[in-house]
């Protein structure tokens, strides 16, 4: 029987386009957005929003292309860590797009980056926390949570962010 905490990463989610199994995503919940470029915006076409995890309780921070991806305090959106879009769990080599069905398709905000920074810190409880951080080619991800829920992650790991709004 494997532990509680593998099995919560086979869970089934229920979208408007029907049922994704995930393959052992890193990180795989339903974030709320609480603030958008809450320091200005530096950016024409990047917003920074920050959310929060609605399972997980984690914090995040997330650079997007506001062009491309509006995203509007009170939002909530379904947001996926993998390290593959291939359905199957296999490493992705190469995408053509309409070549085979991957996780890409099912969302409708995707990127690519690496993880390049973890730190432990405290919060204002005094609990550990860890923080990851990703480079989505300058895009940034910052998210902070409790260390059992970060585990997996791993510095150098090249992982897809998908978002698909709720």
């Amino acid at each position: 029987m494997l532990p509680w905490f593998e099995l919560l990463n086979c869970v089934f989610r229920h979208h408007q386009q029907g049922a994704t199994k995930m393959v052992n995503p890193h990180f795989d919940d339903t974030i709320k957005v609480i603030g958008v470029d809450a320091d200005g915006k530096k950016y024409d076409k990047v917003s920074r929003i920050e959310a929060r995890g609605e399972e997980t309780d984690m914090h995040i921070v997330l650079d997007v292309n506001s062009q491309l991806y509006p995203m509007h305090a009170g939002e909530k959106y379904r947001m996926v860590l993998s390290q593959t879009l291939n359905e199957d769990g296999s490493a992705v080599t190469t995408h053509t797009q309409g070549s085979k069905k991957s996780l890409a398709d099912r969302f409708e905000y995707v990127m690519h980056g690496l993880l390049y920074k973890i730190s432990d810190d405290k919060n204002q409880n005094g609990d550990a926390e860890v923080a990851v951080y990703i480079s989505f080619g300058g895009l940034q991800l910052m998210m902070k949570g409790a260390p059992v829920k970060m585990g997996k992650f791993k510095v150098d790991q090249r992982l897809f962010l998908l978002l698909l709004k709720e």
